[in-house]
């Protein structure tokens, strides 16, 4: 009763499994630009609703310099997202920063982007849902402030819950707040700069003057330092622009052309939004007033006080407050990826690989939901501080992405097309701008709170590194394991022996490592000579991250699984042993070997099932979570079915 509840639960937030084999499901869960705009796009465009802020803040009484920011703004975005269409190009496979640096210049560089992608992603989840929820506080009664964290805290466990049901899904949900914020910002914004009365026919001259009046002042070099100080403190307007080519393996086929139209669509809107909004704030004279929001002054001022004006007012507030949300679920979206990634070379636990029967990176979601919540609670909510630590780790990811690309097209200058100098002169640039963002803020937020950043992706690199550690010295150990105990075939039997269903029967769960495998078939030979008639091999092939990134990966996947089960079965049948195999694919181990241990006890009702478990001379919680468990899990399974499972140890 307990778990029919537990699986309506679990059916109500997840919805029905999807089958990976079918060949119309990764159409299904693929996204086509528009989508991926939506879905990969908004957490960069949600950032121009606080990116903007911090930079005409940082300009305090020289506003009239914020002129040269939004066109600073709006070429930057275009740099990076240029920078990018060459990431998407060289790795249509996904993977984005992590995968550049990782096989341009080298593993452990791959491992400090890769380390600062993933705290990227926490932080959008928590920096955007509470600048959102900041948004949405700032219209109501300042009585209702202490039930702020609680609502920002409600909102992820929301997305988390959304996200599990698949990308595509959570993507659909949220797209009318995207198009609303869109066509609002888009109307206010031009309506903004041609209402005014002055425009910028004067405030053009009007800035260059001012300019130069400061200039005899302060000195040229200070007043550059002015302007690359609030330029650099804009840098979370660019957050997100990474996010495609981190997913590439989701997009719709062609993808590196579907991947290339959705950096276009996310540079001009962001673009155009970033630099839009900065020359609202300056046209008309936005000054910070207690808690609200720049956006909400200047949008305030231009609609004035009338009832239509106040309604547009609170529509466009809420969406983007919305969107902001939309926002903080691209690190749902994206997050997961990169930890996918990593995990497929080690660097994390490896559950964090495997997909849910929804086709979702399940567990990072799961992850990056708890550690968000964990960073809202630290924080309290404060938009200020999270964006100091968002923006110094996504210039760490932007200015290695870049400076790869630098090392690509040097060194294949032979191998590259004609244009590779004008590339290498454009990814140097590129580099140069993000690694000059990146020291100037980290230099001068450091005691703010940029140090927390430093110490935690320092921390995250040093956990990596263990684990990477741990696997190495059990791959290793496994593969020697393979070499000593995998016998090749010698004769293969005209006749096979053919199972008699009746007699004692032995079945032998075989795993991704079939030395394992062998290791339980000689331990049971050992153990109960002659007295087994049959051996059954079960075996299932997981459809993991790896693996469901299209039909040729999925039938290799397949191939490689049924050889493995082919060989135990030649390998009995060359002894005169009975042998047979029994095979499903699927995303969850357990369930999968669960049906078929009730399949083979249905054909052979005579059969004790086996299986071994690695054991560590030092073993403790970090070890089972580093290893699935999978014998322990399902010898409970098989015990509530009244079926015998025996476990046998295996010291590593």
């Amino acid at each position: 009763m307990q778990t029919s509840i537990t699986a309506k639960i679990k059916h109500f937030f997840i919805g029905d499994p999807l089958n990976p084999f079918n060949p119309n499901i990764l159409r299904h869960v693929s996204l086509v630009a528009f989508l991926a705009w939506i879905g990969l796009g908004a957490d960069g465009l949600s950032s121009s609703c606080y990116g903007p802020e911090e930079t005409f803040i940082a300009l305090g009484s020289h506003t009239h310099l914020a002129l040269f920011i939004a066109i600073a703004t709006a070429v930057t975005v275009f740099v990076i997202s240029l920078g990018y269409n060459q990431v998407i190009e060289l790795f249509p496979s996904g993977g984005g920063g992590y995968k550049v640096a990782t096989q341009l210049l080298g593993p452990y560089v791959g491992l400090v982007s890769g380390a600062a992608l993933l705290i990227d992603y926490v932080l959008t989840i928590a920096v955007s849902t509470a600048s959102g929820m900041d948004a949405i506080f700032s219209m109501i009664p300042v009585h209702f402030m202490h039930y702020k964290l609680f609502a920002e805290a409600l909102m992820i466990i929301i997305l988390l819950a959304l996200n599990l049901r698949g990308m595509k899904e959570s993507i659909i949900v949220l797209l009318p707040i995207f198009v609303g914020f869109v066509i609002f910002h888009f109307a206010l914004i031009v309506y903004g700069i041609s209402a005014h009365s002055k425009g910028l026919l004067t405030v053009v001259p009007d800035t260059i003057t001012e300019t130069k009046k400061l200039a005899l002042t302060l000195g040229w070099i200070p007043l550059l330092a002015l302007m690359l100080h609030a330029y650099s403190l804009g840098g979370g307007t660019y957050t997100g622009l990474e996010a495609v080519s981190n997913n590439v393996n989701r997009l719709s086929e062609p993808r590196v052309t579907t991947g290339k139209w959705t950096m276009f669509y996310m540079a001009c809107s962001l673009a155009f939004t970033a630099a839009g909004i900065i020359l609202l704030y300056l046209l008309w004279q936005a000054k910070p007033q207690g808690e609200l929001t720049l956006n909400a002054i200047v949008f305030s001022t231009i609609l004035g006080n009338s009832t239509f004006g106040n309604t547009v007012l609170i529509i466009t507030l809420l969406l983007e407050a919305g969107l902001l949300f939309v926002g903080a679920n691209t690190g749902f979206l994206a997050g997961p990826s990169v930890l996918s990634n990593m995990a497929l070379d080690n660097w994390m636990p490896n559950r964090f690989r495997h997909l849910s029967t929804r086709l979702v990176v399940q567990n990072g979601i799961i992850l990056f939901g708890i550690a968000a919540l964990l960073v809202l609670l630290w924080s309290h909510g404060s938009v200020a501080l999270l964006v100091i630590l968002y923006s110094i780790n996504v210039f760490i990811t932007f200015s290695l992405s870049l400076f790869g690309l630098c090392v690509y097209w040097a060194s294949h200058r032979s191998k590259a097309s004609p244009r590779w100098k004008l590339r290498l002169m454009f990814s140097v640039f590129a580099a140069l701008v993000t690694t000059s963002i990146l020291c100037i803020t980290l230099f001068s937020k450091f005691e703010e709170g940029g140090w927390v950043t430093v110490l935690i992706t320092l921390a995250v690199i040093g956990i990596c590194l263990l684990i990477k550690r741990h696997y190495n010295d059990v791959n290793k150990t496994l593969a020697l394991l393979d070499s000593q105990l995998m016998q090749p075939i010698v004769e293969k039997r005209l006749q096979c022996v053919i199972p008699d269903p009746q007699q004692p029967t032995a079945g032998i769960l075989v795993g991704k490592n079939p030395g394992i495998g062998m290791h339980t078939l000689l331990c049971v030979l050992r153990m109960f000579p002659r007295h087994f008639k049959n051996f059954i091999f079960i075996s299932v092939g997981i459809v993991d991250v790896e693996s469901f990134t299209g039909a040729s990966a999925l039938e290799k996947m397949r191939e490689e699984v049924n050889h493995t089960m082919q060989y135990f079965v030649d390998y009995c049948q060359q002894y005169g042993i009975a042998a047979r195999s029994y095979v499903a694919f699927g995303t969850d181990t357990v369930e999968k070997l669960s049906g078929l241990a009730e399949k083979v006890g249905e054909d052979f009702p005579n059969c004790i099932f086996f299986s071994s478990k690695l054991i560590f001379e030092h073993d403790n919680w970090i070890t089972r979570f580093l290893h699935n468990e999978t014998p322990v899990t399902l010898q409970r399974q098989l015990h509530l079915q009244g079926k015998e499972l025996v476990i046998i140890p295996m010291k590593i």
